[in-house]
């Protein structure tokens, strides 16, 4: 991977920070200098990217890149550790540079501040040495996936939800890859998003420093990376378990070699393209993009012309399926029957199936279920609240809170 004839030198400053390494004997100098002469892309600067990146700048890689075009809000500080209060409204990839070069000043920062597609991932991707994967939605992990294939990068993979996480490296050459554990994406809204269903902050600092702990291996050809393994994470139960995993020799990517060009993966996962939304950490499953009246034969209200219909007198049944948790944040008053509980008690609805539903749930993902479930019951005239209680406090009423 790294070409040992011309490892550069250390300086008597880096000698002195790393000695901790260098007395390792399965680092040393040689590796210390594999380290430095390393070139990394993480993709994404959030949960996961933030200890990621901050633990691959700690140890001495020499160049990280960063793929991000989102800006900090104050609800990633629960989890990014690698933002800050002070850098709240910055782009991301301004705000980790900030904290990268604060923590290392021999750091090179590459910012590519820029949604990453189809268009672009391979020759982004042509530069490092290895990728690692910081993604939150199924679109992004096959774009990076079958680029990395393609590209015959390494791919440090995690990903994590509520209280659990995966880990595991794809797409080496002996090893499976991403394709070969999931041939095919889930339903679109099937699994939420973090932003949907939840996660623990300190999960993503958990499993983004075993993917730096595998990018470190792999850089310096030491241990026993998780190629071919998927690790498992329960952070409440602290448990770690390991499942083994085959090359598919029929896999389209790794397998047969079927795939030569990045795909539409939008299309591929069955979600419509969002430009408003980044694929880094927020999933696009349940943001219906502007302009999108219908989905799946459910039409699709915005706030604004709720809002506008209320307000002229023309009030339809609006119910929320969030959870009942959720519920007491924040709620615009509606009847609540939790999504998943759903199809055992429509029959609590107070209205007859003829009558105007609105479904609204935290930002359009679950309600755009909840409502083709109500269809398939009976139900002729539901539709979708697009953006769900957040575009409401975002658009209507600025002084709900945000979750």
């Amino acid at each position: 991977m790294i070409d040992t004839a011309t490892l550069p030198k250390l300086s008597n400053e880096e000698i002195a920070r790393y000695s901790r390494h260098l007395i390792l004997p399965e680092v040393g100098m040689e590796g210390q200098q594999k380290l430095k002469a390393a070139k990394v892309l993480c993709v994404g600067t959030g949960g996961l990217g933030a200890p990621l990146a901050l633990y691959l700048t700690a140890a001495g890689v020499g160049t990280i890149g960063l793929v991000d075009f989102d800006v900090v809000d104050e609800s990633n500080l629960q989890r990014q550790i690698i933002h800050s209060q002070s850098t709240v409204g910055k782009l991301k990839v301004d705000s980790a540079e900030i904290m990268l070069k604060g923590l290392n000043k021999n750091v090179n920062v590459v910012k590519h501040n820029t949604m990453l597609t189809s268009a672009n991932a391979l020759e982004i991707f042509a530069d490092y040495d290895v990728i690692a994967d910081g993604t939150d939605n199924f679109q992004t992990r096959y774009l990076v996936n079958d680029a990395c294939v393609l590209t015959g990068k390494p791919n440090a993979y995690g990903s994590i939800f509520r209280f659990e996480g995966q880990a595991s490296v794809f797409a080496t050459e002996e090893g499976p890859c991403y394709r070969c554990l999931y041939p095919e994406p889930p339903p679109p809204g099937l699994v939420p998003s973090c932003a949907e269903g939840g996660v623990l902050g300190i999960l993503p600092g958990l499993v983004g420093v075993i993917q730096a702990t595998e990018v470190i291996k792999l850089i310096l050809g030491i241990g026993d990376p998780l190629i071919g393994r998927l690790l498992l994470v329960d952070a409440l139960g602290m448990s770690f378990r390991t499942l083994k995993l085959r090359k598919n020799p029929e896999c389209p990517a790794c397998g047969t070699h079927e795939i030569q060009e990045l795909i539409d993966y939008d299309q591929f996962c069955g979600i419509a393209a969002s430009a408003a939304v980044g694929p880094l950490e927020v999933s696009s499953h349940g943001v219906t993009p502007q302009g999108v009246n219908e989905i799946d034969g459910i039409p699709q209200i915005s706030v604004e012309e709720l809002k506008a219909r209320m307000d002229r007198g023309d009030k339809p049944f609006v119910l929320d399926v969030r959870e009942p948790h959720e519920y007491a944040i924040v709620n615009l008053g509606a009847p609540l029957i939790p999504v998943g509980s759903l199809p055992q008690r429509a029959n609590e609805i107070p209205v007859s199936k003829a009558t105007e539903i609105v479904v609204h749930c935290k930002t359009g993902g679950r309600s755009q279920k909840a409502s083709l479930a109500l269809k398939s019951a009976g139900f002729t005239n539901v539709k979708n609240l697009t953006g769900g209680i957040t575009a409401w406090a975002e658009k209507i009423d600025p002084s709900l809170p945000k979750y």
